[in-house]
């Protein structure tokens, strides 16, 4: 820590992450930004490794000006000293070192991080406060067939587009539902794959009823309208109120069946068509990363964390901003991260935040929340996706599950909720503790997803827990 001044942890080095950096540390505040990836950009950033010498990298971007002064700004800043970017750290724990005498807003906090990939050694940062800029992870929905080879993400195929230059096969369906799934399509197929169909379980009637909100977005509607033509020229079948029903393969995939959705949401008999492809990129939507927010015990509103206009957690010296304050784009990261630092650069200094200086982020804020709303109603996935979840269906990969043991639990043994049901299945007790498999095991067993209020945000080696009290600061 540097002597004589505040200092910032901000953990996640994406949208939200880098604006709020660049806002504090330009206003005197020692910022240490810590990454789990090599570079600077979170997944909406993520560019190919300089091994790889991609001559067009803003190919893969439709924002890259945006990217451009971020990295530009973060440069100086690394060049001056104001911030210190840590790479290749995992952050498993953020704990508070205690608060002061009169019970102050800035108590201080330790955040332990796991170092590079094979994550062996942990080593502490010490801050005065600390921003989660978490981001989120993809809402996996299962189906039959879905942990077949070819299977992936829509997320998954688009990393491996922008940060390897690879594609996932030759020829590809992109399903489920949400804004994600125009730029994998486009960006499959711009790479040279086939893509056989863009299959969208929304359909034509949500968008009418969310036109006043999306029309208050138009350069968000533009984007859409640049994909759409991305589509039509790389001939891209485009189906919606549709819905994959079954991945076919023996060794990998083969095909995939898509079937028509009903007013009702469910699966009309007869509907049904089958699908030649090597890959099928699927997605459902974003969950807020909330796991270090949890542990803190900052307060969750559904599954993302709860701010106040300023991005300030119920936990004094929190702050959060992105997608871990709800799904809701890079935009609206920029402005929160913006927010967030300006706000914590007032604090620390003792004084209040002056709400002039932030109208303009603090208005593309609410239009941007607005918007993201609308997105969640449009997106929503099939009412009744649980239907097709078949009882040799696995749900839990980890402990390889399936549906009818999670059914049974519920029928038989009387579980209502998430956890009784993993204490009775064990799904949700394997490596990723649950977050692949959570949305998946609620929606079977009938409730909301709720917080899992995990102490530690990812695996620890029992060697690093041991060690955590003998931990050097960095």
């Amino acid at each position: 820590m540097t002597e004589g001044r505040h200092h910032l942890a901000v953990i996640g080095a994406g949208p939200a992450g880098l604006a709020a950096s660049l806002a504090a540390a330009a206003r005197g505040i020692h910022v240490t930004l810590i990454d789990a990836s090599a570079t600077a950009g979170g997944q909406f950033y993520r560019r190919p490794a300089p091994g790889l010498r991609a001559r067009r990298p803003r190919a893969l971007h439709h924002q890259w000006h945006a990217w451009e002064r971020l990295e530009e700004g973060l440069a100086r800043h690394l060049e001056a000293g104001t911030v210190e970017h840590m790479t290749d750290r995992h952050v498993w724990l953020v704990e508070p070192a205690g608060a002061g005498a009169d019970g102050g807003a800035a108590p201080g906090f330790t955040v332990h991080a796991l170092l590079g990939p094979l994550q062996e050694r942990s080593a502490v940062v010490r801050a005065d406060a600390v921003l989660l800029a978490t981001g989120g992870y993809e809402k996996v929905l299962p189906f039959p067939g879905w942990t077949l080879p070819g299977v992936v993400t829509a997320g998954g195929a688009q990393a491996m587009l922008k940060g390897g230059l690879v594609v996932p096969g030759r020829t590809a369906v992109v399903a489920g539902t949400g804004p994600l799934l125009l730029p994998v399509a486009t960006g499959l197929a711009a790479a040279g794959v086939e893509v056989a169909a863009l299959v969208e379980s929304a359909g034509p009637r949500a968008f009418v009823r969310g036109a006043a909100a999306l029309a208050a977005q138009p350069a968000k509607v533009a984007e859409g309208a640049r994909y759409a033509a991305q589509l039509l020229r790389h001939r891209v079948p485009f189906v919606s109120r549709h819905t994959v029903v079954e991945a076919h393969g023996d060794e990998r995939l083969e095909a995939v069946t898509v079937a028509a959705l009903g007013p009702d949401g469910r699966v009309g008999p007869g509907a049904e068509r089958r699908i030649p492809c090597d890959t099928l990129a699927v997605g459902h939507g974003m969950i807020p990363h909330t796991d270090l927010a949890e542990g803190l015990g900052c307060r969750i509103d559904g599954l993302r964390v709860a701010v106040d206009d300023e991005q300030r957690t119920d936990v004094p010296g929190v702050w959060a901003a992105g997608e871990a304050t709800g799904i809701g784009g890079s935009a609206l990261a920029l402005a929160e991260g913006h927010i967030a630092g300006r706000s914590i650069a007032a604090r620390l200094s003792g004084a209040a935040p002056d709400p002039r200086a932030t109208t303009r982020a603090i208005r593309s804020r609410t239009r941007l929340r607005a918007f993201a709303a609308t997105l969640d109603t449009v997106y929503a996935p099939p009412a009744h996706w649980t239907d097709q979840v078949t009882d040799d269906t696995v749900v839990c990969r980890c402990e390889e599950v399936t549906g009818g043991r999670i059914r049974e639990a519920v029928a038989d043994l009387g579980a209502g909720d998430v956890r009784t049901v993993k204490l009775l299945t064990r799904a949700g007790m394997g490596w990723c503790q649950g977050r692949m498999c959570e949305p998946a095991v609620a929606g079977l067993t009938g409730c909301e997803q709720t917080p899992a209020r995990r102490l530690l945000a990812r695996p620890v080696p029992l060697g690093v827990l041991a060690a955590a009290g003998e931990e050097p600061g960095e």
